[in-house]
């Protein structure tokens, strides 16, 4: 029996034709609706950072004018100049610079020894000693907060010192619960030829994890750094000293009881946000790939 092949007729062609030019419609509609609600969204979480930057460069008449200016009729620099010249800021800047590198220094540090112990030892009580680290995370920090106060400022007396400052926030579990995540997708056929070459664990961990670990290392301190950077409350409460105050915490004197300098206010968050937007622009694909890591299987 011959079988002759199927064949369309040309009004059945012509539907078909029109059905995948409504879906491309269709689609292209769905596209440019969903292009131009990102476009304003972006316009709308724009707008803070412009105005912000807009009135570092005006008086306190036309920051508090109305109508608000958006752009100042009259630019001026003299918010900048009370900033530096009396409230400090090179010094803030340097003391935001120095806690928030340590801090992501050795946070790295610790948190990737750590995960790697957690992700590729094995040893009596990792699984157990790990879900007691996890369930921490389930204590609210203003429940801490009051005897981590004691024991800085009394009993080990570290208020208005960089060490007061650093330790309390130098490694935390969500830290090392990222890198445990990332080092368990590593290989461990590289574990196995280091120790076949007697290397130490310590040196697999230096010689053969860390550079290969560099995209979480990167994730890490990226959001270590951001956090501690942008970090008030306890350094709010450690120190007391206006050479000790953090970026953060110093622009707050610039707030008094019945008047607010608003002007030196936005200059000095122009200068607390711009290494933060550099550090975005510089590593965004970083930021991207982080928010991936952590549902890495081990």
């Amino acid at each position: 029996m011959e079988i002759k092949p199927a064949t369309h007729s040309p009004n059945q062609l012509l539907l078909d034709e029109r059905k995948d030019q409504r879906r491309k419609l269709v689609r292209l509609a769905v596209l440019s609706v969903i292009y131009v609600l990102l476009a304003l969204w972006a316009v709308f979480t724009f707008v803070p950072l412009l105005w912000m930057l807009s009135s570092s460069f005006k008086d306190t008449t036309a920051i508090t004018a109305v109508p608000p200016q958006l752009i100042p009729k009259k630019p001026t620099l003299d918010a900048y100049k009370r900033i530096i010249e009396v409230g400090g800021l090179g010094r803030w800047f340097v003391n935001s610079i120095i806690v928030a590198g340590l801090s992501t220094i050795i946070n790295v540090f610790f948190a990737s020894l750590a995960g790697y112990a957690f992700a590729k030892l094995r040893f009596p009580g990792r699984n157990g000693a790990f879900w007691i680290l996890l369930s921490t995370m389930m204590i609210p920090g203003q429940v801490t907060l009051i005897p981590l106060y004691i024991l800085v400022v009394n009993t080990f007396e570290l208020a208005n010192t960089y060490v007061g400052l650093i330790v309390p926030g130098m490694v935390s579990v969500g830290s090392i619960f990222l890198m445990k995540q990332f080092m368990s997708s590593l290989p461990g056929s590289l574990i196995d030829a280091g120790r076949i070459d007697a290397c130490s664990e310590f040196g697999i961990f230096w010689k053969i994890i860390l550079p290969i670990s560099k995209p979480g290392l990167a994730v890490l301190g990226i959001f270590t750094f951001v956090g501690h950077w942008n970090n008030f409350f306890w350094p709010f409460l450690i120190t007391n000293t206006n050479s000790m105050r953090t970026l953060q915490v110093g622009l707050t004197s610039f707030r008094f009881e019945h008047l607010q300098d608003y002007g030196a206010m936005m200059a000095g968050a122009v200068f607390s946000a711009l290494p933060m937007i550099i550090v975005f622009l510089a590593l965004q694909k970083y930021f991207l790939r982080g928010i991936t890591i952590g549902a890495i299987k081990g």
